[in-house]
């Protein structure tokens, strides 16, 4: 590259610009629109899926489509702020419903939960970055996630279609989804129409951002899918059968309703199966945590964290130091009822943990591309309530675990985040330190967007009503009322968790996507099937590179179109009602 020229932090390299503000301010923008798009649809569907793809094809729309600029790693550092914006919406909305859920949601800070999340983007990123060289540049791991965005940022005119077809894909949902908001129409009961027994519960949800989900998914939503039919279309006739519907407590009456099947039998079965697939998934990476800490043992001999393409180790550990000094002062600020000792000490279990955890999750998704987040999460916020319960008051132990577990989540999604969006780096010839620059520049804004949204959708919609399931959410929710003595289902959980634990040592994130489609409520599972089966059909006849070029652009503007017009909804009944 040529000279280079620094103005307030960003540099720019003669014809090749990198960091430039153009592409902050895209990243910033993009980050926006994407993280209200995923955050929304992880309420809904209760997984998230990556937003590095999708903001690199709006990346290209606007820096080349609008802007005429022409540089791919301009574009990739606009993808990787958008990426770290968008980094939050994962790891917040995994952990901070549940407080809603539980009934909490006017008990804490959510500006010290705001900061406590941004701290913990911080640490993700300042803890991972002396791992890049090591698991990247010599250990080679794959990143499927990162090698996709790559090939987009290599092929400028299929970028620019991609964002054309992505606009016109969100122009059309959402405008759908404005006519089922507007007229109140959101479920077609097709299973009436053709006589099919109600408790087959053959009532579609009409949302195209949910086959849009689904399209992208493809074949690795296929389990998702089968855990619904199986629930409705399987256990359902044979319960019927056999006569053991279950007892409605409330009216002491055998029931076949779909909607009381699924709370007294499915839904809890299916958390077992979440905590279950969460557990083993985390156990089954144990030979990645062995090779994380050669990882880092040889990065250390090495001193590849002391490369000139990095960011200085002294700014990191003064990143670290920073971050996990807001976290300590979170964690006791959390409640009154916290003491210096006890909040420190949560603090210090947070950090230990998303050091420990966000290596191990960077190595799984480098090897597998499949990422325990939600069981990380689970386990953390365990850890951190069992140091809280000390407090002798449920509410404020709650609050505060969960609290500073939103912020390890947001950490451990960071760090996974970075790492993929510097393979991508790595393979269009990107500068290290410019991206990570961009990542520190993008993480702050996540957590101030999302803890804004949580509250617009709860405010309208309700967090764990039908509207907004909340899943990974309710499981958090219902795992608190457990180990609080709650009366839970127990029978129900323990058999849905070696269910799901089975299955995930069958295949890593198997219990967790099956449990996942015991549950939702069936009419989700099935719109979203449309989209697996279109996927799998057009791969078949038309090939994988129509899915890439034309599909999955199509569907993720499915789930920008409707995520925005929802959110909008969602906006003017708060503003209604006031």
């Amino acid at each position: 590259m040529s000279s280079a020229s620094t103005t307030a932090g960003v540099v720019r390299h003669g014809p090749y610009p990198e960091l430039t503000w153009a592409a902050i301010l895209v990243g910033y923008f993009l980050g926006v629109i994407i993280a209200v798009s995923i955050g929304y649809a992880a309420l809904i569907l209760g997984f998230s899926i990556e937003g590095s793809e999708l903001a690199a094809i709006l990346g290209f729309g606007i820096l080349r489509g609008i802007l005429r600029r022409n540089s791919i790693i301009e574009n990739n550092i606009t993808q990787t702020v958008a990426s770290a914006v968008n980094g939050a919406s994962s790891g917040m909305m995994f952990s901070v419903p549940a407080i809603f859920i539980l009934g909490y949601g006017s008990d804490f800070n959510p500006v010290l939960l705001t900061f406590g999340a941004i701290a913990g983007a911080f640490l993700g990123i300042g803890f991972i970055i002396p791992l890049r060289k090591q698991m990247i540049d010599f250990e080679r791991l794959t990143y499927p996630g990162g090698v996709a965005v790559a090939t987009i940022l290599k092929s400028p005119g299929a970028g620019i279609h991609k964002a054309m077809l992505l606009i016109g894909g969100a122009l059309l949902s959402g405008g759908l989804h404005a006519v089922s908001q507007a007229t109140g129409v959101d479920n077609w009961d097709l299973g009436s129409v053709i006589g099919m027994p109600g408790y087959m519960n053959g009532v579609w949800y009409l949302s195209l951002l949910t086959i849009g989900v689904g399209y992208i998914a493809g074949k690795g939503g296929v389990a998702f899918i089968i855990g619904g039919y199986v629930c409705y279309w399987i256990i359902a006739p044979l319960l019927g059968g056999l006569d053991l519907f279950p007892v409605d407590p409330a009216s002491g009456e055998v029931t076949a309703e779909p909607d009381a099947l699924r709370l007294l039998l499915f839904r809890p079965v299916g958390i077992g199966m979440l905590i279950g697939g969460a557990i083993a998934g985390v156990a089954m990476a144990f030979p990645m945590i062995v090779s994380a800490v050669r990882s880092m043992q040889s990065a250390a001999k090495s001193e590849a964290a002391m490369s000139r393409d990095e960011m200085p180790i002294k700014l990191l550990y003064t990143a670290i130091g920073g971050a996990a000094i807001l976290l300590a002062v979170m964690a006791v600020l959390s409640t009154d009822k916290m003491g210096l000792g006890r909040g420190l000490l949560m603090a210090l279990v947070g950090t230990l943990w998303v050091w420990i955890a966000g290596v191990i999750l960077s190595e799984a998704i480098g090897r597998t591309n499949w990422s325990p987040l939600s069981g990380m999460t689970l386990i953390a916020v365990t850890i951190l309530i069992f140091i809280s319960s000390g407090l002798g008051d449920t509410k404020a132990a709650v609050v505060s675990a969960i609290m500073v577990g939103a912020a390890a989540c947001v950490a451990m999604s960071q760090a996974t985040d970075l790492m993929l969006d510097l393979k991508t780096g790595y393979l269009v010839g990107a500068t290290p330190r410019q991206q990570q620059l961009g990542q520190f520049m993008g993480a702050w804004l996540g957590p101030i967007v999302v803890i804004g949204l949580i509250f617009v959708l709860h405010e309208a919609y309700v967090l764990g009503s039908d509207k907004l399931p909340a899943p990974q959410g309710q499981v958090l929710a219902s795992m608190i009322n457990g180990i609080e003595g709650g009366d839970v289902p127990a029978q129900k959980y323990l058999a849905g968790a070696g269910l799901g634990a089975l299955l995930s040592l069958f295949q890593p994130g198997l219990g967790i996507t099956v449990g996942l489609g015991f549950y939702l409520p069936f009419n989700i599972v099935l719109t979203y099937s449309i989209g697996t089966l279109l996927r799998v059909v057009s791969d078949h006849w038309l090939g994988h590179g129509y899915g890439e070029s034309t599909g999955i652009p199509v569907a993720a503007g499915f789930i920008v179109g409707e995520a925005l017009v929802g959110v909008g909804f969602a906006i003017s009944m708060i503003l209604q009602a006031v």
